[in-house]
């Protein structure tokens, strides 16, 4: 061994070298103060290795980034840790180079002769921030995509030229592919080169007038091997512990155990980064914010929304330049005693303005929940209330969507056309989009599992559990059809129906008989939710039926299986089933449905020209699968009976 380290040392010089980086000389010995420049080295290092190996499997174009990033989370062997290191890496360098700035700052080595040095790190400190802010954006999904947008945003606030700086940051007049291979590249390109050449500089330039120390001197000089090794070593495991911790932490809380979770195939459901539904520029996004290092500055703006004309251009512009310049000026300002005071001062006062600000918007966005809602008279109060509670259901929505992106992934071959086009088609996830937009100013829908959507003014009956046993039972109840829940808030609270159920021939039936008519007309529907029941009840439905053509008297008005005729009411052959909402809801004053007792519901397909229709044929087949509960559901979900639950009202 000695022999093959002799020949290598002759051929390359490189106990020499080594010799000459190890003892490098450190004036009153080895102390903790200075690992915090190791630990950045280190960091950065974790995070040019673990983005190498994200690299492999990333593919970075607007159809495949959110699918190659959900692969690696959820799908690669080990690919959640991956993520999850690089993701709370990326995090402690800012953390590290706020503790590194203080540290230079503090002990004076930012002074003569070391000015240069400490501007070349505050350019590699914009570096790191820039890394961040490219890095958030390459999973594609919405909350990057939108914080992504705000940030932008601020560049075309510049004089001048601000509308041609966003253009060329964003790649375009739009967001889309261009923006993220433009990010990509400067994240896994043009930004590490920059970092390592300036590194380089830095280093090399630290050499030169070597470790300025913190005086007085407690011990005696030493040298950086081995006890400084010693102390950066250890410092750098504290960090790469707390990273680990960071990217465990939803494990330890489960209740499947930590041990159990990591062993499954699910882990990535729980632990490592978070990955948001897919960007969809046209669906807007109410919880988007950036990154916690970056809050501050969010709420900075905010100071400056009463004067919207020039406030974003001082807020966003010309006070955080004017900061970043006093930095710059440090070396000059600490010439002096009191300059240097006055730079610690300055210093101290920045940071902790910083942490107030962040503790501002944090609790500007969550104060709904850690507060009661106030009283309406206390107005400024009650909108920030307000506000937050928005904030808070958007960030649960935004979880269900991503949660709801991931099921359909796992479960439905991604299509060439990308994710995104699952969750477009998805019945679970746009009808209550669709049905929010164009039904919900007259029909509620009190679903209790998916927070329900309850109109302004109901004028409408509630289309929840619509066709259900349990909902047509309350239909057929005498002392609920005319309430707001059916027929209280239409014409039809006087007309024949409520009449005819609330009249005597149709209170003589007793409870068995409804129980077999609503049975009878649910099964029309063929509803996924009562498939199980319906198959069971074979029976009690052909009672059912035959009460309905017969002594109920229904189709004295209805049409049903071979009895009665159309234009006096709804048709009831398949009434609930897709084919008949459709047609419905296409036009409801066909003679099939309501003919002319129409009450104000409008059509959404009338006639043959899809040009003039409100709705198009694949957006009233989404609201109508998702009244009768038809979507995929994974088959732990099935199994559980979540799916017939929540598309059932409880019978009262």
């Amino acid at each position: 061994m000695k022999a093959l380290v002799r020949w290598l040392d002759h051929r390359t010089g490189i106990a020499g070298l080594l010799h000459a980086a190890l003892y490098e000389h450190v004036p009153g010995g080895a102390r903790w103060r200075y690992v915090w420049g190791s630990t950045l080295v280190f960091a950065f290092t974790v995070q040019a290795i673990t983005g190498m190996f994200l690299w492999m499997a990333y593919a970075p174009s607007s159809q495949t980034a959110w699918e190659s990033v959900y692969y690696i989370q959820h799908e690669m062997q080990g690919g959640w840790l991956l993520r999850g290191i690089h993701h709370f890496m990326a995090q402690a360098m800012v953390v590290l180079l706020a503790l590194h700035l203080m540290q230079v700052v503090i002990d004076g080595a930012y002074r003569a002769p070391r000015e240069v040095n400490f501007w070349l790190g505050l350019v590699l400190m914009q570096i790191v921030l820039a890394l961040s802010l490219t890095g958030y954006l390459l999973p594609w999904d919405q909350k990057g995509y939108w914080a992504t947008i705000v940030a932008t945003n601020i560049a075309s606030i510049v004089p001048v030229v601000g509308e041609q700086l966003q253009r060329l940051v964003v790649g375009g007049p739009e967001y889309g592919h261009h923006t993220l291979t433009r990010f990509f590249a400067l994240h896994a390109g043009v930004l590490p080169a920059s970092l390592v050449g300036f590194l380089v500089l830095h280093v090399a330039l630290f050499r030169r007038h070597g470790l300025h120390a913190k005086v007085p001197l407690r011990n005696r000089d030493g040298s950086f091997w081995p006890d400084q090794v010693l102390k950066d070593a250890v410092a750098c495991l504290a960090v790469l512990a707390v990273v680990l911790f960071l990217t465990l932490l939803p494990g330890l809380r489960s209740e499947q155990g930590i041990g159990a979770l990591v062993a499954s195939d699910r882990a990535g459901d729980v632990l490592g980064a978070e990955l948001g539904a897919p960007a969809d520029g046209a669906t807007p996004y109410s919880a988007a914010r950036p990154e916690w290092y970056f809050l501050f500055l969010f709420q900075f703006l905010k100071l400056f929304e009463s004067n919207p004309e020039t406030g974003e251009l001082i807020g966003g512009i010309i006070i955080p330049g004017a900061v970043m310049g006093l930095l710059f000026l440090m070396p000059l300002i600490g010439r002096w005693k009191l300059g240097h005071r006055f730079n610690i001062g300055m210093l101290a006062c920045l940071l902790v303005g910083v942490a107030l600000l962040t503790g501002q918007a944090v609790w500007a966005d969550r104060q709904s929940l850690w507060i009661k809602e106030p009283d309406a008279d206390q107005v400024r109060s009650h909108e920030k209330w307000n506000l937050s509670h928005d904030y808070v259901q958007a960030v649960e929505q935004a979880e269900a969507a991503a949660h709801r992106a991931v099921e359909l992934a796992r479960g439905v071959e991604i299509p060439p056309s990308g994710a995104l086009s699952l969750l477009r088609n998805d019945p679970k996830t746009r009808g209550p989009e669709l049905f929010e937009q164009n039904c919900a100013a007259c029909h509620s829908h009190t679903d209790p599992s998916l927070g329900g959507l309850v109109a302004k003014d109901p004028s409408a009956p509630d289309l929840f559990g619509f066709a259900s046993r349990a909902w047509i039972a309350g239909l057929l109840d005498p002392e609920r059809i005319a309430t707001i829940a059916y027929f209280g808030n239409t014409s039809h609270k006087d007309g024949d129906m409520v009449s005819f159920v609330q009249g005597d021939e149709f209170k003589g039936l007793d409870a068995k008989q409804r129980q077999e008519i609503a049975a009878a007309l649910s099964a029309e529907a063929k509803l996924p939710s009562q498939a199980a029941v319906d198959a069971k009840d074979i029976a009690m439905i052909a009672t059912g039926a035959e009460l309905i053509k017969g002594s109920a008297g229904c189709t004295n008005c209805h049409h049903f299986q071979e009895a009665g005729d159309l234009g006096s009411a709804p048709d009831l052959a398949g009434y609930g089933s897709g084919e008949w909402l459709i047609g419905m809801i296409s036009n409801p004053e066909h003679a099939r449905f309501y003919g002319d007792k129409n009450d104000r519901m409008p059509g959404f397909a009338v006639g043959d020209n899809p040009d003039q229709h409100r709705l198009t044929a694949q957006e009233l087949g989404l609201i109508v699968d998702w009244l009768r509960g038809e979507w995929y559901e994974p088959a732990e979900v099935a199994a559980g009976d979540e799916h017939s639950t929540s598309q059932t009202p409880a019978v009262p």
